[in-house]
């Protein structure tokens, strides 16, 4: 529930129990502590990140053995990653800060947060079966692995808990597994190498040969680099006290910072080792309490430890101590030495000179200049030491000590000014200054000024403005940039440090000789904060020297921002280029810099200047404006454009007014790109009317063709017209009219007619779009265009040709032009509206030749034919020929043409077209009875026979007459008489019907084997009279059998049914009839075994299913091969108990289906059955099946055995345990309980093998149920019911040694002892007083009355009141005269004070002046005094009394002097009174 992976964060799951029934996660920032950040996280474990506010969260998949992870980022609320692992993770822990190492039973993964799954590293060694895992590391490059987990002890002594290991390489792929409770890498350089080598410092602690061994080993991984010396194995003595033996290495940090091994134990003990040497440092106890998780404390060289009371410790090194610790308490001189080396500790610095001395004195300079160089907290790197090794003489060809100790220091970090600047005389005088420059760059030097004038003394200006800036030197710093002219980088540097140059003397000097950088500077200066020269100064000093490019120059950069206080500079740039530079000043105003300048002075100056834009942009005044704009020929178009822009209508139009007085021809066109483009702003109206006032149509004909698209007023698109039109601009023209929809047609048409254009094109877009076409015609007429005429009939819209030929017949056309008209459009033509244009005119025979032309081509429209129809009939040119053989015209149109002039030929064309209504309607009013009898019969439509036969009609007996009589007799189609009967049928004339379908149907008449009419005759008697019905069916042969016999049994004619289907060899229907109608199933049986059919016998197996016969039912759906009501059948086998026939039949199901169900069906009724053989091979071959559900519906029905193979297949080991358990098989119910490792299953169990003796069983389960605290009271309870005291003991006391035990373990031990074991009770109390529930206990002993216990554990709970009321009334078992003492000065009742003196006198007379010795501080002397008198024991108290005679108190005194009075102890008295 605790979680520490670095320094940084502690992480810690809180319980529901203990947070009112949430679960959450509280992170504690370790800069922060006392700021916890609690979240509502619900997860099994939590870790925090090593270096961010990332959490990584664990949590079981519900049902599974697996577990699902994720990782969040805490301040983004992001999703890092999330993966499910298919097993359970037992450890697991982050190994860099973007990679999670995850520990599972068999394997260990690495989880990189990318997106990826995590990958497999490696499996777990068998020496690791069976332990918890407390560690798992990797070294920084992820070559080198090791895990680490940990065991029970041997039973003799549970308590010495085994450590096992794996060391693992990745890069060859091998473990090897070592003995050791904890581990840790480390990277150190050995000797001289280059490259650090890869360590692995190990603990272990274990029996060899009966000895206890405890071992630190520190050996190299891998083989070093070629060239590189190897480490040397280490290995040394952890030392135990006598009453540690038991205790264990737990974790192990490695300092890097000052190279020291921790070992940190179970019980709070810590060893501190050298990690080179493996030389024994420093051991105490740091914890009262045991020590479960450790971190690494790497920003103070120590570590963090958590212990079980919550406390978090940090231990570290006390580095102004540890030194002089070291070289005096261990008297170990070089260790001393390089701890200080390698951690720059104090307290080396005697040793260290004496060392330099020493080997200086030998000769030995070059380790004289190393040890000085490497001196702890730079001891020795003082400007004596550079002289001494400067005073070397240096042999030819050796290096100079003072070189070597530079070398020593530049390779080990930064060199002070002291010897950068003996470096730097060094490498300058043998000319290598490169070397100084590229050690300046890495940092390597602390540079001073003299530094830097000692390389500006060489020449290099560059380096030393880079000393001089690194020193801070700022006046040599300012020197050298107004020597090289570096005026911005002087400034910003002047500013940055506050220094302060006089500008205006360095800008005379530049304007002398470098106008171009005076300029860059007083850019500089002008850009300062509160410039420190005038602005106006700085120009006038420009201006002075006639420089008007750099003033112009300086001033447009200092101008930039544009503000209101540089108007006047901003004016005085602008004149200064109108009178010298004006395209320079009209540069300035095109880029829009300024906006608060003197615009009336700038605009006079633009116009004299010639720059008119620039003016008009300026002026404000209508008049100057137009004084202006007149000029141009001298302004860009395109600018004055974008000026108008600017204008307000008004001015607008007075400034184009303008424009056309002076110069129409000239600025015509410039007005009309404006008028265009400013059109919504002036307004087209005022447009319009000026360019109507200088009667321009060009204008007028060029604006509005650019305004005609965003206009719908008719007026301008009618004066666009007239304007093209006046122009000459006729394809214009007929543009417009052709595709402009707001103009108006009347006023428009009037206007094309009056213009008398020879182009008739415009005119007829109109007249065609606004259907004018009668005017159109009659002008095209009158003014001889009659080609106008034929090409818009031709081309232009052929439909509209029967119009212009009406008109064209109404003003007396020669008909030849009309019919050629006609005839050169053909099929364009509608002809409908053509022929309705001629027959007003009563001119149809002029169509003759065009309908001929229009059938010979192919035609079929109706309208053709109808037209060509009524030329036949009305010049009676054989029109029955014509109606009976054309397809194409309307039957009703020329029919009702016909009705009229001859009703037989209306007949003819309404018999043709079926217009039933119509030829009624014409046979009624011509009493044609005869042909409208032959018609209906004909038509054989029941809708018509109804209309007919309509008891309403006054027509119907004629009708029914002629049906009899004529129509029918002379009909030789079957069908028609079908459906004349049908219509009888439904007229509802049965009889008639009947007599008439006998005649036609029994007595050998060409229908009697028509099958329609068999079926009409059978249902009508069905109908009518059913008992003919058997007769017909077995006279006819020919009618439906399927379809009559479901109307027989619609109409209750069971048997009548039942022959029909028999006859007809329709078995299913007809063993339906005896199942569903007659209801006998002896016959459906009998009918069934006759016929052996599939689907009869699965109709006969649903009725005896209905009916509850389930044997018989399954035996007849087998005969039907027939599986579809399986899940009925399966229902009613389970009721009736009939499993062996259930698996015949479930066998035959799966034969055609495939379906979980059948087979978890078929694998119940195999157990059900006994057929266990059958069961194991089915549940191997078939893996569809529902094994959860059958295994419990076993379980459930005891049938243990079937269950026992079904959970097994399952791994569902918490059933399967129990199944055991029913079965008696308890060592195998122990493992599938341990597999399940479910409290429930484990207590299960091991009731389970307590009530049947199998004590050793039986623990094995208590262990792992007693580790949970809410299960320890089950387990107990259960045991001392059963009265199993001894089994229940042992099983407490062996779960003292499992690392998970708790309180609860302790305490429930402890009233075992005192209620069963009572010799075994007081050692547990002394051994594990701070691990049990004392008042709980109390309570116990109370009640079993173990006075001494009791005691012992009020004082343990710091109720000393109580623990001496118990050993004062229960003496003889409780008291013990020391540890009364004890207890006595620590209650808070002083009457306890009294009441012991009398215990004392009663009891222990002699020992009682020794009590009140130990409580005079605390008792009322006059009381105790009062107290002997009375008992008369007071000589028995005089030692005391005498003890405490200096308080010089009156009873006291009293009493002593009695007491030396009474011993005639006059010296004694004489000195009593005296003092």
């Amino acid at each position: 529930n605790l979680t520490m992976e670095s320094e940084k964060y502690i992480c810690v799951r809180e319980m529901g129990a203990a947070t009112g029934g949430t679960n959450n996660v509280v992170i504690i920032d370790m800069e922060s502590p006392m700021q916890p950040m609690r979240r509502p996280i619900t997860a099994d474990s939590a870790l925090m990140n090593p270096n961010s506010k990332c959490i990584a969260l664990k949590a079981g998949v519900p049902n599974q053995q697996a577990d699902h992870l994720q990782v969040f980022n805490l301040e983004t609320k992001a999703k890092m990653g999330s993966h499910q692992m298919p097993e359970q993770v037992v450890f697991w822990k982050w190994i860099s800060p973007t990679k999670l190492g995850i520990v599972s039973a068999t394997a260990v993964y690495h989880w990189e947060l990318n997106g990826t799954a995590p990958q497999k590293v490696f499996d777990r060694a068998a020496n690791l079966n069976g332990t918890q895992i407390i560690k798992y590391m990797t070294t920084p490059d992820e070559k080198w692995c090791v895990l680490i987990g940990i065991a029970p002890g041997s039973p003799d002594r549970p308590q010495l808990v085994k450590g096992f290991m794996q060391l693992y390489s990745v890069a060859q792929g091998r473990s090897q597994a070592l003995e050791a409770h904890a581990a840790a890498f480390a990277s150190m350089k050995v000797g001289s190498n280059t490259a650090p080598s890869t360590l692995i410092s190990f603990a272990q602690k274990s029996m060899v040969n009966g000895q206890l061994v405890s071992k630190l080993h520190v050996i190299e991984l891998g083989a070093p680099p070629a060239g590189q010396t190897p480490f040397t194995k280490k290995q040394a003595e952890l030392f135990f006290p006598p009453e540690f033996a038991d205790d264990f290495p737990v974790s192990m940090q490695i300092s890097k910072k000052y190279g020291l091994i921790y070992v940190i134990t179970k019980l709070g003990l810590l060893f501190v080792y050298d990690l080179e040497t493996a030389t024994a440092v420093y051991r105490s106890r740091i914890s009262p309490d045991p020590i479960f998780i450790t971190s690494e404390a790497a920003s103070v060289g120590g570590f963090y430890a958590i212990n079980r009371r919550g406390q978090v410790l940090l231990a570290t090194v006390n580095e102004q101590s540890m030194v002089p610790f070291v070289s005096q308490s261990l008297n170990n001189l070089d260790l001393a030495l390089a701890m200080a080396k390698r951690g720059n500790l104090p307290g080396a610095e005697a040793l260290v000179g004496q060392n330099f001395e020493r080997l200086f004195a030998l000769g030995n300079y070059k380790d004289a200049a190393v040890a000085a160089a490497e001196s702890p907290m730079g001891a020795l790197r003082t400007k004596a030491t550079i002289e001494k090794l400067k005073g070397v003489q240096v042999q030819p060809g050796q290096t100079s000590p003072l070189l070597q100790y530079f070398g020593t220091l530049l390779t080990h970090g930064k060199l002070n000014p002291l010897e950068s600047l003996e470096l730097g005389r060094l490498v300058l005088a043998q000319n290598k200054k490169q070397l100084l420059e590229n050690w300046m760059n890495e940092d390597k030097l602390e540079c001073d000024e003299a530094l830097g004038d000692l390389v500006k003394a060489t020449g290099d200006n560059d380096l030393a403005l880079k000393i001089y800036l690194k020193a801070q030197a700022t006046q040599k710093v300012v020197t050298a940039f107004a020597e090289r002219g570096q005026f911005e980088e002087l400034v910003k540097y002047s500013s940055q440090v506050g220094h302060k140059p006089d500008y205006l003397y360095i800008m005379q000097s530049l304007l002398m000789s470098n106008p171009q950088a005076a300029a860059k500077l007083a850019v500089t200066i002008a850009q300062q904060e509160g410039p420190p020269v005038d602005v106006n100064t700085i120009t006038d000093l420009f201006l002075q020297r006639n420089m008007i490019r750099e003033a112009t120059s300086f001033l447009l950069e200092v101008l930039k921002p544009n503000l209101p206080e540089q108007a006047m500079l901003q004016t005085k740039v602008l004149e200064i280029n109108l009178v010298t530079y004006p395209n320079v000043a009209d540069a300035i105003l095109a880029n829009n810099m300024f906006t608060h300048y003197d615009r009336p002075r700038v605009a006079q100056l633009c116009e004299k200047a010639g720059l008119y834009m620039r003016a008009l942009q300026h002026y404000t005044e209508l008049s100057d404006i137009k004084r202006v704009i007149i000029n141009t020929h001298a302004i860009e178009p395109q600018a004055l454009v974008e000026f108008f822009g600017t204008l307000s209508p008004d001015w607008a139009l007075s400034c184009l007014k303008e424009m056309l007085s002076v110069n129409v021809q000239q600025n015509l066109q410039l007005v009309v790109q404006i008028a265009k483009e400013y059109t919504e702003q002036i307004g087209s109206k005022g447009i319009i009317e000026l360019l109507e006032s200088f009667k321009t149509y060009e204008g007028l004909y060029f604006y509005l063709g650019s305004y005609l698209a965003f206009s719908e007023d008719p007026d301008v698109h009618f004066k666009y017209i007239e304007a093209a039109t006046k122009t000459g601009q006729v394809k214009e023209v007929e543009r417009v009219t052709r595709e402009s929809n707001f103009f108006d047609p009347e006023k428009t048409k009037q206007f094309l007619m009056e213009a008398k254009l020879q182009d008739a094109r415009p005119l007829i877009n109109v007249c065609d779009r606004f259907d004018l076409i009668r005017d159109l015609a009659l002008y095209l007429y009158n003014n001889n265009m009659l080609k106008y005429i034929e090409a818009y009939v031709q081309k232009v819209n052929p439909s509209k040709a029967p119009e212009i030929v009406g008109a064209l017949l109404d003003v007396e056309c020669d008909e030849e032009f009309i019919s050629n008209l006609i005839l050169s459009v053909r099929s364009l033509l509608p002809v409908e509206p053509l022929v309705a244009e001629c027959e007003k005119r009563n001119k149809m025979k002029l169509l003759t030749t065009f309908l001929d032309h229009l059938v010979s081509e192919g035609s079929t429209d109706a309208h053709v034919h109808n037209a060509l129809g009524k030329i036949i009939i009305d010049s009676n040119n054989n029109p029955e020929h014509f109606l009976t053989t054309n397809p194409h015209y309307d039957s009703e149109v020329v029919g009702k043409y016909c009705e009229k002039r001859d009703p037989n030929l209306a007949c003819v064309a309404y018999k043709r077209g079926q217009c039933d209504d119509a030829l009624i309607g014409c046979t009624n009013k011509n009493s044609m009875f005869k042909l409208q009898a032959r018609y209906v019969v004909e038509r054989m439509d029941l809708d018509l026979w109804a209309k007919v036969l309509d008891p309403e009609s006054e027509h119907r007996r004629q009708l029914i007459d002629q049906v009899v009589s004529t129509a029918l007799p002379e009909s030789k189609n079957p069908e028609q008489v079908s459906v004349s009967v049908k219509a009888f049928m439904t007229a509802d004339l049965p009889n008639e019907l009947i007599e008439l379908l006998e005649k036609i149907v029994l007595q050998n008449s060409a229908f009697s084997g028509n099958p329609n009419l068999q079926n009409l005759l059978i249902l009508t008697a069905i109908k009518a009279d059913g008992s003919r019905v058997m007769d017909y069916i077995n006279r006819l042969d020919h009618f439906d059998g399927p379809a009559v016999g479901e109307i027989a049994v619609g109409s209750e004619l069971f048997e009548e049914a039942y022959f029909i289907y028999k006859k007809f060899d329709l078995h299913v229907p007809a063993i339906k009839v005896l199942l569903e109608n007659i209801q006998s199933i002896e016959r459906a049986h009998e009918y069934a075994t006759k016929v052996e059919e599939k689907e009869c016998w699965s109709e006969l197996a649903k009725s005896q299913l209905a009916g509850g016969n389930v044997k018989d039912a399954i035996a007849s759906y087998i005969r039907a091969d027939d599986e579809s009501n399986r899940d009925a059948v399966i229902a009613e086998a389970k009721k009736s108990d009939s499993y062996e026939d259930l698996v015949k039949y479930l066998k035959m199901v799966r034969s055609k289906v495939k379906e979980a169900s059948v087979d978890t069906e078929l694998a119940y009724s195999y157990a059900k059955i006994g057929q266990i053989g059958q069961l194991e091979e089915f549940i191997v071959s078939t893996p569809g099946v529902n094994l959860q559900s059958v295994g419990d519906r076993c379980f459930d029905e005891g049938i243990f055995e079937a269950s026992k193979i079904i959970f097994t297949s399952l791994s569902n080991w918490g059933r399967l345990a129990s199944t055991l358990v029913k079965l008696e098989q308890y060592q195998a119910a122990v493992e599938a309980a341990r597999k399940a490792n479910s409290s429930k299953t484990w207590k299960e169990v091991c009731f389970a093998c307590v009530d049947k003796e199998e004590y050793r069983l039986a623990q094995l389960c208590g262990l792992s149920i007693i580790v949970n605290a809410d299960d320890l009271e089950d387990v107990s309870e259960f045991y001392q019911g059963r009265g199993k005291f001894e089994e229940l003991i042992s099983l407490m006391e062996a779960g003292l040694g499992l690392e998970r035990s708790h309180m609860g373990i302790f305490t429930e031990l402890g009233i075992l002892y005192a209620k069963y074991k009572l010799d075994k009770l007081m050692e547990h109390l002394k051994l594990f007083s701070n691990k049990i529930n004392i008042p709980r206990l109390i309570r116990v002993c109370e009640e079993q009355m173990h006075w001494k216990a009791l005691s012992f554990l009020y004082v343990q709970y710091d109720e000393y009141d109580n623990a001496a009321t118990v050993m004062m009334n229960h003496s003889p078992e409780a008291w013990e005269h020391i540890a009364f003492k004890d207890v006595a000065v620590k209650v808070s009742n002083a009457d306890l004070f009294y009441k012991a003196i009398s215990f004392y006198l009663e009891e222990h007379p002699m020992m009682l002046c020794d009590l009140l010795a130990v409580l005079s501080s605390r008792i009322d002397h006059a009381r105790v005094v009062d107290v002997m008198r009375k008992r008369e024991h007071l000589p028995l108290v005089k030692p005391y009394l005498l003890s405490v005679q200096q308080s010089n108190l009156v009873a006291v005194n009293e009493a002593v002097n009695d007491l030396l009075i009474e011993e005639h102890d006059f010296e004694g008295l004489r000195n009593s009174i005296e003092t």
